[in-house]
C-alpha cells in the first residue's frame, strides 16, 4: 500500500482535491428527466454554485456559515427531503410566503400570476408524445417560462399556506410532470445545495446524443 501511495501520490492528491472542489465550491448535476422543460432538457448537464448559500466542511454536509439565501425564481439542487435523492427545482415561494394553485394558476401574497399566450409543443411521455403549451408565468416580480400538459392527469391545485421559516416551497417548470413541492413538501434550507448558474455542456439523450451546441453555456439567471 505505502509503495502503490508513493508511486501514485500526485494522483491522489489531485482526486483529494477535486473532491474539495466538488463537494465545497462548484460541482455539475446531470439532467436525467424532463421535469425543467423547457428551460432545461434531458441531456444537459448544469453547473452549481456550491458557495452560493452556505459555506460548508470539504467532502461534508457540515454547514460553515451561511454566505446568502435563495432568491425567488432561482434554480436550485437539492436533497429530498423524503429519501435524499438530489433533485433541481424552481424556487417559488419564500418563508413567510402565502402561496396558493388553483387550476394551475399560483397566486403568491394576494397577487395572482398572469400567462403569456401559449405555444403549441409536444412532450415525450412514458413512450408516446402528448399535446403540452408552454407558456410565460410571471408573479411577485419573476418571469419564467413554464409548460403545461391539459390531457395529463396532475396536481393543479393546493390551498393557500404560509411558508414557515426556514423552508421553501420548490416546483418543476414542467408544472403537470414534476415530483416536487406538492408531492415530497417544503423543503428545509439544512438540505439545499446550490444554486443552478449555467448549462455547462448538453446532448440529445432521447435521441441521437448529438451535442446540442446551442445550449453550451446557456445561463440559468432569472
Amino acid at each position: 500500500m505505502q509503495r502503490f501511495i508513493r508511486a501514485n501520490k500526485g494522483f491522489l492528491m489531485f482526486l483529494f482535491l477535486f473532491g474539495i472542489f466538488r463537494t465545497a465550491v462548484a460541482d455539475w448535476n446531470p439532467i436525467p428527466s424532463g421535469s425543467m422543460r423547457p428551460n432545461l432538457l434531458e441531456g444537459d448537464v448544469v453547473l452549481v454554485n456550491r458557495l452560493a448559500f452556505d459555506l460548508k466542511v470539504p467532502l461534508t454536509d457540515i454547514i460553515v456559515t451561511h454566505l446568502g439565501d435563495p432568491q425567488r425564481g432561482d434554480v436550485v439542487t437539492f436533497s429530498s427531503p423524503t429519501d435524499g435523492t438530489r433533485l433541481i427545482k424552481r424556487v417559488i415561494a419564500l418563508p413567510g410566503d402565502v402561496v396558493a394553485m388553483r387550476d394551475e394558476q399560483l397566486t403568491i401574497n394576494g397577487q395572482p400570476a398572469t400567462y403569456s399566450q401559449p405555444i403549441e409543443a409536444t412532450e415525450p411521455l412514458a413512450g408516446s408524445v402528448v399535446r403540452a403549451l408552454q407558456l410565460t408565468e410571471t408573479v411577485g416580480g419573476v418571469q419564467r417560462r413554464i409548460q403545461v400538459m391539459p390531457q395529463v392527469a396532475a396536481m393543479r391545485n393546493f390551498a393557500a399556506r404560509t411558508i414557515p421559516p426556514g423552508e421553501y416551497l420548490m416546483l418543476g417548470d414542467n408544472r403537470d410532470n414534476s415530483a416536487d413541492s406538492r408531492v415530497i413538501g417544503l423543503v428545509p434550507r439544512a438540505l439545499l445545495i446550490g444554486r443552478a448558474e449555467r448549462v455547462l455542456v448538453s446532448a440529445d439523450m432521447l435521441g441521437n446524443w448529438m451535442p446540442r451546441t446551442e445550449r453550451f453555456g446557456m445561463s440559468l439567471a432569472r
